[in-house]
């Protein structure tokens, strides 16, 4: 696996080996690594990365898994803007525990 370390948080490209580190603009080099050839990006973690990140159109698709416990608090996902941006369900899977894992991309409108 590839990995690049962002603000403590790595995106990953699957069947890669190595590290990298993103300099600059974060927004930024995330497109330039969405135009070269390989395997998906992942970014597990990091709400303020994702926020960035969708801020920019850069996220293709989001993977949310939905734990069936209630803990009253957290980091929120997206920020409080007031911009809608629709999501389409793409796939869902319950695990044997109840977690469900929704699939989920940009869509129009």
């Amino acid at each position: 696996m590839e990995h690049a370390k962002v603000n403590g948080v790595e995106l990953a490209r699957r069947l890669h080996v190595g590290y990298f580190d993103l300099q600059g603009d974060v927004a930024q080099a995330v497109a330039a690594l969405k135009q070269e050839d390989g395997e998906d990006l992942h970014l597990i973690g990091s709400s303020q990365l994702v926020q960035t990140l969708v801020e920019h159109d850069l996220v293709d698709e989001f993977r949310v898994m939905i734990d069936p416990v209630v803990v009253g608090g957290g980091k929120r996902l997206f920020r409080d803007d007031g911009v809608r941006r629709p999501l389409g369900l793409v796939d869902s899977q319950v695990t044997t525990t109840g977690v469900i894992i929704a699939t989920y991309a940009p869509a129009e409108g």
